[in-house]
């Protein structure tokens, strides 16, 4: 099933139809200001499972959680006085960070290190969805077998069938994926190049 919703004013109707989905379970793919992703209610563990399944990657591979604000972030994560100084100028956009999980984080979704990747996307669909359901959703990117990125709704749809239980419809967009910076140890560091500029961190030497 696919919902078209305006990315530019979501329909508030239609984004509770979708919360009702993912509080029930439902896994979906939804446009973040990066890419398609794959998502499901934080606290829905057999999602969480469904998607490992979608990806076919090993359930330890980190899935990223969609807060809604900075306020929200701390709710889930450590974040540290620096980092809290730096995300402040970056959010919302194409980052994800790396933090140390509170335990409001479900265990399924947690590295060996207890960390967690968070995003608040600059995206209106998707923080609309956070803040219908009060609590994250999961973020992984929907890649193609050659490991390029989906842009077309129409195809994910086609792809992956009753695999999903729904499909946002949020217009074509240029799909990058986010940049990823790292907040765990003293400094920050850079762990991928993506779409958000990291040129203000220093590389480590």
């Amino acid at each position: 099933m696919i919902i078209k919703i305006n990315p530019e004013n979501p329909q508030q109707r239609l984004i509770r139809r979708v919360a009702d989905v993912l509080t029930k379970g439902g896994v979906i793919a939804y446009p973040t200001d990066t890419i398609y992703g794959l998502g499901c209610d934080l606290y829905q563990k057999d999602a969480i499972k469904g998607i490992h399944n979608l990806k076919r990657h090993h359930k330890s591979k980190r899935l990223s959680i969609v807060c809604a604000d900075l306020k929200d972030i701390s709710n889930y994560a450590h974040v540290p006085d620096y980092a809290y100084r730096i995300m402040r100028t970056l959010v919302p956009g194409p980052y994800t960070f790396i933090l140390e999980a509170t335990k409001l984080v479900p265990k399924i979704m947690l590295t060996n290190q207890k960390t967690v990747g968070i995003r608040v996307p600059d995206n209106n669909i998707s923080l609309a969805l956070v803040r219908e359901l009060e609590h994250p959703i999961i973020t992984t990117s929907v890649t193609k077998p050659d490991e390029s990125l989906y842009s077309d709704p129409e195809e994910i749809a086609h792809m992956f069938g009753k695999a999903l239980d729904l499909v946002i419809d949020g217009g074509i967009i240029v799909a990058e994926h986010s940049s990823i910076i790292d907040f765990t140890g003293d400094h920050p560091q850079v762990l991928r190049v993506g779409k958000g500029d990291v040129s203000f961190i220093p590389e480590e030497t």
